[in-house]
């Protein structure tokens, strides 16, 4: 596996100091960041903010053209994919509200804002990565010592979830997040739903949001839409967010005690994995599947291994809230003490899905790197200045 970690890392940092090379000074500013930084090193968003970095819209097209092969670099085919159509769904979430998002700039809904920035030297021997982001979509990886050790978080979202195509089958690039758990959950015996639904309404967003760490102390509740941009809005644009939320929660009945059922912890809620059936196992790692199979195919088969024991996925949680009808808004989540698997679609009367897949442990790669600056190896946010320029 280390080898196949080092294979990777070795074609993202030859994809990146591709991109790196082509940038000029102004665009390098941008682009290139201190890895000291782990602050803006560990912030993800997945709305239609500034997700800090290059925006592809400042770029000539083979400047964009590297930047997509470094985006591949970090995901399995079916993940890039996934990810390129979610880009060109913010012309058609453009079109259905008339062309006139503008979310504090020239063009609200804009797949030329989705930003790259790569952390630290590629060239070097010190810990680097690179994030990619804009709406909907969050692709974050972390080297140390030449391998690929944080791949998470990774969060795909659309809106919308399903559009029409011409023929007879629409347009679903997250149909597999909504209908595996749909099966899931379906397949339970009154017992076992008993145990696994939380709540009857579901929250409208992911539980854990946006934050760098989640689970922590008493455990986290839903944020307010408003808190998952760069920065709060003034005035009317931000009355507008907060109206919005209002109304979608007022719109499902939403109430405190639904909000409170779904608040995340260290410790899984739910349906243990224990008490699932041979068959329904086999659904739950079908279902994880498509959260691990997003990143590139020898890592997700890692990432699959560590669940093909009933031992493991027996240690798993599953837990849903809201209806079990499509088209009525839902949320599930599968946790672990290494595995977080998101998933909310509420707004647009449940045609726009979040979905993420966290680890508390390797998000942003955390862990080895605390581990690799324990070993005495120098951390650049407490030493030297590590910015590359």
């Amino acid at each position: 596996m280390s080898t196949v970690r080092r294979d990777l890392a070795s074609k993202m940092a030859e994809a990146a100091v591709a991109l790196i090379d082509t940038l000029d000074d102004d665009q390098r500013r941008i682009a290139q960041w201190p890895f000291s930084d782990h602050e803006e090193r560990t912030r993800f968003f997945y709305t239609p903010t500034d997700h800090g970095g290059l925006p592809i819209a400042a770029m000539r097209p083979r400047q964009q053209q590297l930047t997509h092969r470094l985006v591949a670099s970090g995901l399995s085919r079916a993940g890039y994919v996934t990810v390129t159509t979610v880009m060109g769904l913010d012309n058609v979430l453009d079109a259905a509200e008339g062309w006139t998002s503008t979310w504090g700039r020239e063009r609200g809904r804009d797949p030329g804002m989705y930003f790259v920035r790569i952390f630290g030297d590629p060239t070097g021997g010190e810990p680097w990565g690179w994030r990619f982001g804009g709406h909907h979509v969050s692709v974050n990886h972390v080297i140390v010592d030449g391998e690929v050790v944080g791949t998470t978080p990774i969060f795909l979202g659309a809106d919308p979830a399903s559009a029409p195509l011409l023929g007879p089958h629409p347009l679903r690039p997250l149909a597999g997040a909504e209908d595996l758990g749909r099966e899931l959950v379906r397949s339970l015996d009154e017992s076992q739903r008993a145990r696994a639904i939380l709540a009857p309404v579901a929250p409208t967003d992911l539980v854990s949001a946006n934050r760098p760490a989640f689970g922590t102390g008493d455990g986290d509740l839903p944020l307010p839409l408003g808190a998952v941009w760069r920065q709060r809005f003034d005035g009317e644009l931000q009355a507008r967010i907060d109206a919005v939320q209002a109304q979608a929660e007022a719109n499902a009945g939403l109430t405190a005690e639904h909000i409170e059922a779904v608040r995340l912890t260290r410790v899984p809620v739910g349906l243990s994995g224990d008490a699932l059936r041979a068959d329904q196992r086999e659904m739950l790692r079908a279902l994880l599947d498509v959260y691990v199979r997003r990143i590139p195919d020898a890592l997700a088969d890692a990432e699959a291994a560590k669940y093909a024991t009933d031992e493991a996925l027996g240690a798993l949680g599953f837990a849903w809230a809201g209806s079990l009808e499509p088209g009525e808004g839902h949320y599930y989540r599968v946790q672990g003490a290494d595995l977080l698997a998101e998933y909310d679609n509420t707004q647009r009367g449940a045609n726009h899905v979040h979905t993420v897949w966290r680890n508390p442990h390797l998000d942003f790669g955390v862990d080895v790197l605390r581990a690799h600056y324990e070993a005495g190896h120098l951390d650049p946010g407490h030493g030297h200045d590590a910015h590359p320029h």
